[in-house]
């Protein structure tokens, strides 16, 4: 009986298995979970070397994330023309180049450099997403999509956790004055991007077609902007993966800064060795226990719960109560777990034709993550918890976008915030309420 669950969880039509294209398509997860880790040191390392502020290091995560704004669909048009393979060959080339890149920007003591290397990884990783992302949800059932692309997504967690430990270990750990510590990481996982993309180069994929696209032949194609946008899941998608690129990218990237302000005992090594097997273990866990936790909950219904769950675990951190915020800090990192894979199957739910030009939308959606790590460093220079304003309201924004239960679990709870006087007016609709209470918020603790 087991063993017949994992076979259908890949399996092929005609009964044959997708297990090997799988395996391979799961290892790229891995890798830009490690490219992703290893933001989150060097935000904190850049404020130290370049004597940046908050906001200013946050130009670490707006110059990768950005990149995924500006490529996703001239990424989305290449594998069109030529196929998942070749888009995830040039995606690892570029992910190579971007890393070898740090060797000639350590020698120019800039930040420049090294965000314009960042950029172009970030122009690689966008390219392995828009294809790896998708071509794992076909990759077996339609049914289990969401289940097989959080399996997926499982082995990425295990590469955030990997980002900083190796991050923090060479970066942190490096003797002063080391001018070679910031790229010793990356060319290490340069190394290791170039021999999978030979793998990919002398492996044969197969190049496989959503039964939708099959039975279209004959019809006369829709204009794909037209067609995409008036899908409600779809565009729902969209707006939550913005919503929740916002909110994880400023926890991630400021956690190290939380950890050091609440105890400056703590270093910096410690802290990124706290992050890895703190809070990218959560990340990581969770990814597997959703897998299969949507056995029996409704995908957009549990990242509607995680997302609810996401803001409290927020507003206690921006509340300052101790030990108590620290571990809903990592508690969050558990609840932050499924969302990106759940969106992304949720988006591409019935597209078609257009699951490739869908998918490169979605990925759109990430930057969202290159504007709030600004926005928090802006608004927790002084005080770092405060900044986490920016992720709970994100993670409020993102319960009410994919599920309506969302809409109404939010509404009630504003309805007990107004009996403890929080809402001036005995009772309003909810989206005035909604604005009563981030005001509310943002005044007491801000002039606390």
């Amino acid at each position: 009986m087991e063993k017949q669950k994992k076979q259908s969880l890949v399996a092929a039509p005609g009964g044959k298995s997708y297990l090997v294209p799988f395996v391979l398509i799961t290892s790229l997860f891995l890798l830009w979970g490690f490219a992703h880790g290893l933001l989150d040191v060097l935000n904190k390392h850049f404020q130290g070397v370049f004597t940046m502020t908050k906001a200013e290091s946050g130009l670490v995560q707006f110059s990768t994330y950005i990149a995924y704004f500006l490529m996703a669909l001239p990424a989305g048009a290449f594998m069109k023309r030529y196929g998942y393979r070749k888009g995830i060959i040039m995606g690892l080339l570029l992910f190579a180049i971007g890393a070898f890149g740090f060797i000639p920007a350590a020698f120019l003591h800039s930040a420049t450099p090294f965000l314009i290397a960042l950029f172009v990884i970030a122009c690689g990783l966008c390219i392995l997403e828009t294809a790896a992302n998708p071509y794992s949800t076909i990759l077996g059932p339609s049914a289990s999509a969401a289940q097989r692309l959080n399996l997926s997504q499982s082995f990425n967690g295990l590469g955030w956790i990997l980002g900083p430990l190796v991050g923090g270990l060479l970066i942190f750990g490096a003797s002063e004055g080391d001018s070679m510590a910031l790229t010793k990481p990356y060319i290490l996982v340069g190394g290791i991007v170039l021999f999978v993309a030979l793998l990919f180069f002398f492996t044969k994929l197969p190049e496989i077609k959503p039964e939708e696209e099959e039975e279209v032949t004959a019809i006369v194609e829709e204009k794909p902007a037209a067609s995409i946008w008036k899908r409600r899941q779809f565009v729902r998608s969209v707006v939550a993966q913005f919503c929740y690129c916002a909110a994880q990218t400023g926890i991630f990237g400021f956690f190290i800064n939380y950890v050091t302000e609440m105890d400056p005992g703590i270093s910096n090594l410690r802290a990124s060795r706290i992050l890895a097997f703190g809070g990218m273990a959560l990340f990581m866990i969770g990814r597997l226990s959703g897998s299969f936790t949507m056995k029996w909950l409704a995908p957009g219904r549990l990242l509607t719960w995680y997302s609810l769950l996401s803001a409290v675990c927020m507003a206690l951190v921006v509340a300052s109560v101790g030990t108590l915020s620290l571990y809903a800090l990592y508690l969050s990192f558990f609840f932050m777990s499924i969302m990106f894979p759940t969106i992304f199957a949720l988006g591409l739910e019935g597209m078609g034709v257009y699951t490739k030009k869908a998918s490169s939308y979605i990925v759109m959606g990430v930057a969202g993550g290159a504007f709030s790590p600004m926005l928090m460093g802006y608004i927790g220079e002084e005080n770092m918890a405060l900044g986490f304003i920016v992720s709970c309201i994100s993670c409020i924004s993102l319960s009410n976008v994919i599920d309506k239960f969302g809409m109404l679990f939010f509404t009630y709870g504003i309805r007990i915030i107004n009996q403890y006087g929080l809402c001036m007016k005995a009772w309003v609709s909810w989206d005035k309420c909604y604005a009563q209470v981030i005001s509310a918020y943002l005044y007491r603790f801000h002039f606390k």
